[in-house]
């Protein structure tokens, strides 16, 4: 019998939750690292949204060991390091997908990206698209559109010991515009956002034609809660399965089991969703946001989503 796999799925806010945002630090990596390494059993598959490259903010309180040092490879260090403190065999491997960087001259500012880390004693990638992420940025306001943060999937296809394929999709869409009216009219803006709406459905065409029906998991920070037109859209009309929905941790409420938090604002916005042919097994280790039982309490302001599956092998 194959063992399940297991996921995790986290917006680490390019590690840097301990300066409120402002600047990333060796301290935001390590306790992230050793909260991941101390997990039982061991993800298989991380998949991490607000990941930088290397500028000012992600180098202002940290000094990389190496100048071409990236964030990603400082974060795999110190990923390493916790599984050699608690003697367990390290097992990943990692992928960076670039998104975003915001310059003056040639000077990075920010940067911003998605990470997928995966165990390779369990599972062979066949396939990603990091050299060349997909874009689903939609640009309301055409003249900002160099501007504006891009968003992008991100994309591995692996296959299990038995061969079982699986498609992996890790995205973190925008904010609802306010370049729209509904924005200033409306009570709820979060996933009501038309731009929001747009991304979402480039996401699910792409979702569509890279899977080709084989069995699939979309994770990430949708900036969205249950009930919204976004993943309303996600979970009907492109005939996804969310998973906390699935397994009775949700009922469909939006200010329920919040997955971010900021100052006293509560919002569920980080989704797990997947076709029918992934059996979620449970969500073990996914706790709201502000459970100080949880152990990556204060390292975010998102918490992760994990959870259990099995491929449909058929």
């Amino acid at each position: 019998m194959v063992e399940p796999l297991r996921i995790l799925s986290y917006n680490v806010r390019y590690f840097g939750h301990s300066l409120r945002g402002l600047a990333s630090t060796r301290t935001g990596k390590r306790s992230i690292a050793r909260g991941i390494a101390s997990l039982a059993p061991l993800p298989h598959i991380l998949c991490l949204q607000e990941v930088e490259t290397s500028s000012l903010r992600s180098t202002l309180a940290f000094r990389p060991a190496k100048p071409e040092e990236t964030q990603l490879e400082s974060f795999m260090a110190e990923l390493e390091h916790a599984f050699e403190e608690l003697d367990r065999p390290f097992p990943y491997e990692a992928f960076y997908f670039r998104a975003h960087a915001n310059r003056i001259g040639s000077r990075a500012l920010s940067t911003m990206g998605l990470a997928m880390v995966v165990d390779t004693t369990r599972l062979r990638v066949e396939h990603h698209n990091a050299l060349e992420p997909h874009p689903i940025t939609h640009h309301h306001v055409r003249r900002f559109k160099d501007r504006k943060q891009a968003r992008i999937c991100a994309h591995l296809r692996v296959a299990d010991r038995s061969g079982r394929a699986l498609h992996l999709f890790n995205t973190h869409l925008s904010l609802p515009t306010p370049f729209a009216k509904e924005f200033w009219t409306g009570t709820d803006r979060m996933g009501f956002g038309v731009n929001q709406l747009h991304e979402a459905r480039t996401l699910a065409e792409f979702v569509r034609r890279q899977s080709n029906g084989e069995p699939l998991v979309v994770c990430g920070d949708f900036n969205s809660p249950p009930g919204s037109p976004v993943y309303k859209f996600l979970t009907e009309e492109a005939g996804l399965v969310g998973v906390q929905n699935a397994l009775g941790q949700i009922r469909g409420h939006p200010r329920e089991f919040p997955t971010a938090g900021f100052l006293s604002l509560r919002m569920h916005l980080d989704h797990l969703f997947c076709n029918g042919r992934v059996r979620w097994l449970d969500l073990d280790g996914t706790l709201p946001f502000g459970d100080r039982r949880n152990p990556f309490h204060g390292k975010s302001d998102h918490v992760p989503l994990i959870g259990r599956f099995e491929i449909d092998g058929a």
